[in-house]
């Protein structure tokens, strides 16, 4: 396949994960709430966010070399 087409997939996906993270953090400041993440978020946050990360990150170097 043509790697222009891998690198704009992978762009979109890093912009999409910026925008939900942009679109929770003014969820919170919308209703007053302090940002904090507790020991129970990271068990939460990091089972989600790590396997995308590594998807993401292997589709880009796999379409890379």
């Amino acid at each position: 396949m043509n790697n222009s087409a891998f690198t704009i997939f992978i762009v979109f996906g890093f912009i999409w994960i910026f925008m939900a993270t942009a679109a929770v953090i003014a969820l919170f400041k919308s209703d007053g709430q302090e940002i904090r993440i507790s020991k129970m978020g990271l068990i939460i946050i990091i089972p989600i966010i790590l396997p995308i990360i590594i998807t993401l990150s292997y589709a880009a170097f796999k379409g890379a070399f």
